[in-house]
């Protein structure tokens, strides 16, 4: 009797070897995140950076590569397209994170000043996006000067001492106590420009510490020098829009609106003219935006 043989199935052919991971995808995977890193370069100005990012949108293994490169440096992927680039932000762990007290000693030898310099980046990414619909508008531009960013501090700071005097609460706290309305209170105290016979901006002046502050953010490619007036003018970039984003969840921006410093509203002014300007010790033409509807 002859047999006959039981044929199986033809095996799937294997996965062709150009779909595997190579040493040049994770280089041009590596080198995509390295662009990333470079704020300040715009992918329309690179050729290679542009092409990568084409990549990155059309090739999904080759995005899920680059993300996976990200995770292990410890960025966060916050966007990947023309108008950003690869933008990414530090994980807290992450060995690019910049420590604010790290930040705050590089400008001053008082520890305590820390709570003022992160005031002062909380104060120009409430003035440079006032609205929510401001923050998720892609095409919005917000703008911003380190005189106007000041006297909006002032400004709120007045507003919350009337508010505590009107409760009753201490008005005085110590200069070391943490704390976002501490931080607002001790900023009133500190000289607007210094105390030089030519009123020049000393470092530890709050102006100073605002100009510290934006040209951190310029540097970091989150903000673009428009000009001199008002102790220098900013307009903001693709990047800190979504790095705002990012934040805007945070608890130092939720206390911020706790505090009805930056209210939420209909879209009616959000922040509005000092009653008594000279009352806040502002610095010469202050330059304070007021938005509107």
């Amino acid at each position: 009797m002859t047999e006959h043989a039981d044929w199986s199935e033809p095996e799937p052919a294997a996965t062709p070897a150009s779909t595997a991971v190579t040493p040049a995808d994770a280089a041009d995977a590596a080198r995509l995140v390295a662009f990333g890193l470079q704020p300040k370069l715009q992918p329309a100005r690179d050729q290679e950076y542009a092409d990568l990012l084409r990549r990155y949108r059309e090739d999904p293994p080759f995005a899920r590569l680059a993300d996976a490169v990200a995770t292990g440096l410890g960025l966060i992927v916050l966007e990947v397209s023309p108008r950003a680039g690869m933008a990414v932000t530090a994980a807290e762990d992450s060995v690019f994170a910049v420590r604010m007290g790290d930040y705050a000693r590089r400008t001053s030898a008082d520890g305590g000043d820390r709570f003022l310099h992160g005031l002062a980046h909380l104060a120009v990414a409430a003035m440079a996006f006032p609205r929510p619909e401001d923050l998720a508008d892609d095409g919005y531009i917000g703008r911003v000067t380190v005189n106007g960013v000041d006297a909006f501090v002032r400004q709120a700071c007045h507003r919350l001492e009337e508010r505590a005097a009107e409760q009753g609460e201490n008005t005085d706290p110590a200069t070391d106590t943490p704390g976002l309305e501490a931080a607002w209170r001790i900023w009133s105290r500190r000289s607007a420009t210094g105390a030089t016979k030519d009123a020049r901006r000393l470092a530890g002046s709050t102006t100073g510490i605002v100009a510290k502050a934006v040209s951190f953010l310029t540097d970091s490619g989150f903000l673009q020098r428009t000009g001199d007036d008002n102790g220098g003018t900013y307009r903001t970039t693709a990047r800190y829009q979504l790095q705002v984003r990012d934040m805007a969840g945070g608890a130092a921006m939720a206390e911020l609106l706790g505090l009805g410093v930056v209210p939420v509203t209909d879209g009616t002014p959000t922040l509005l003219p000092p009653e008594d300007g000279d009352a806040l010790d502002l610095v010469a033409d202050a330059g304070l935006p007021f938005h509107s509807a």
